[in-house]
């Protein structure tokens, strides 16, 4: 569930994402700034925006490290959004990303298994959030959020996403239940890997069970092999 790290992760493992800044907080201004070579830097809140200005530009998404179903994810426009938006971040964890935003398509994967007994992907979904972007509300709230659950893009595009999807989990050590997020760019097609989530949702308008339905699985055997993969780890 540690975004932080599992980017490192995907870093090593060569998975495209968007380009991001991490840091922690430490008191109301201020901050460390962690490089790529993981150079731990004292820093204050102004050289942060700065920086982020410098190297993202706008929009930009920031998000708490460790947090789930969106809590605390918000888009900055501006520098004023940036400053409000490290803060909510920070009330959620100390840890926090701020994140190029990428003019995209939001295809999942449900990921089943480990790699001691095989790992099963479906074939991708896609989001499409009400909002701007798919928040808490537009994930519980909003009725004019929908799901598709087999994504309507070309089969390359599937089966490298799938490819990925499996990459990720395998790399992070995954076991029993993932689903894995990826941005699919508009203008160019390119596939970001967005995040992987190691406990998706089950609820009635979750991807996850919905995915493994579509792929052939009924809502009881999906649970079945879940106890199963617990039981032999």
């Amino acid at each position: 569930m540690d975004k932080a790290y599992s980017k490192m992760i995907f870093e090593k493992a060569k998975i495209n994402q968007a380009k991001y800044i991490y840091i922690k907080k430490i008191n109301d201004n201020k901050y460390v700034y962690i490089d790529k070579n993981l150079n731990e830097n004292k820093i204050e809140l102004n050289e942060i925006i700065n920086m982020a200005e410098e190297e993202l530009n706008y929009p930009m998404f920031v998000k708490p490290s460790n947090s789930g179903s969106s809590f605390g994810v918000n888009k900055a426009d501006n520098k004023e959004e940036l400053l409000k938006n490290i803060d909510l971040a920070s009330k959620f964890d100390t840890k926090i990303l701020i994140e190029k935003a990428i003019a995209a398509r939001e295809i999942e994967c449900a990921v089943m298994g480990n790699s001691k007994i095989g790992v099963t992907v479906t074939n991708p979904g896609e989001i499409l959030a009400s909002g701007e972007f798919y928040s808490y509300d537009s994930k519980y709230n909003d009725r004019n959020s929908k799901t598709v659950i087999n994504a309507e893009i070309s089969n390359d595009q599937k089966e490298k996403i799938k490819e990925l999807a499996k990459k990720a989990f395998l790399a992070i050590d995954g076991n029993g239940l993932s689903r894995v997020d990826f941005f699919l760019e508009k203008n160019t097609g390119k596939i970001y890997i967005n995040e992987i989530n190691t406990m998706p949702g089950f609820t009635e308008i979750s991807m996850y069970p919905k995915l493994f339905m579509e792929y052939g699985y009924k809502y009881s055997e999906i649970l079945d092999r879940l106890i199963e993969f617990e039981m032999k780890k």
